[in-house]
């Protein structure tokens, strides 16, 4: 795959963010009272790649101040606003003194967490940024990502031809989310985690919706187009009733 037909990731969800909000899966809250259990104390986290904020909200019922900074202006003009959420649009590189003032001074951060997104950075870049600006002994950092969603049969048999193909368009940091992170350096003390996985209701044009904001189909929908008659054909239910989709979390945690 040629690289440089590739779009950047703030193109990508600059694009799609006002659907990203809308149908990306929402976290479970057992996984934020879990890493909130790991900080002794909750003054700060930052999320990085935050998105819309879904992770950023999570974070803000249990630390008295969070920042969430993106790339894509697109993604934080619709990202959702808490009176301690403060977010900023930051540049793909910055310097010590652009993050002391966005996020913080050295060892001033309990929590960082990436959600859905490292696979999208300069891993040797942002690490040194983790370990800078996290408390020491006691900062956290959490990444995690979902892997392949699930209904049934039928439909998960669609899904995996779909997601193959979709897959040879896609960012090829892509690769590390589709190996569950199993294949990428984490130079962090790790820290035991817990099982969870995303559960919804959703409605074949929600579960449509989640694709549609894929990195892969950002200008190439008719990979999606071309699939719809097998998932509409393998739902087996009115497509307005809801059914349940599931995407279990696959996530690292560790400490400097």
């Amino acid at each position: 795959m040629d690289d440089n037909n590739v779009p950047n990731v703030k193109e990508i969800y600059g694009t799609v963010a006002k659907n990203y909000a809308k149908f990306r899966p929402r976290y479970p809250p057992q996984l934020f009272s879990f890493l909130s259990s790991l900080t002794p104390h909750h003054d700060l986290a930052w999320d990085v790649g935050t998105g819309t904020g879904q992770a950023a909200v999570e974070l803000s019922k249990y630390y008295a101040r969070v920042v969430g900074t993106d790339t894509s202006e697109g993604q934080i003009q619709h990202a959702e606003r808490r009176p301690n959420i403060t977010y900023a649009v930051t540049p793909p590189s910055m310097t010590n003194e652009q993050l002391d003032s966005i996020v913080g001074p050295e060892s001033s951060v309990d929590i960082v967490t990436v959600a859905t997104a490292i696979h999208w950075f300069d891993l040797d870049e942002f690490y040194g940024q983790v370990k800078r600006v996290l408390k020491k002994p006691d900062g956290v950092i959490a990444v995690w990502t979902y892997t392949n969603s699930s209904v049934d049969p039928a439909m998960d048999a669609v899904f995996e031809r779909f997601f193959q193909k979709a897959l040879l368009f896609s960012h090829p940091g892509v690769k590390l989310a589709v190996d569950k992170y199993e294949t990428m350096p984490f130079p962090f003390t790790p820290v035991e985690t817990i099982k969870l996985e995303i559960e919804e209701q959703r409605t074949f044009d929600e579960y449509m919706g989640l694709f549609k904001t894929s990195s892969a189909l950002v200008g190439r929908e008719e990979i999606l187009e071309e699939f719809i008659p097998e998932f509409k054909a393998a739902w087996g239910a009115p497509l307005h009733v809801t059914r349940t989709v599931k995407h279990p979390l696959c996530f690292k945690v560790g400490k400097v």
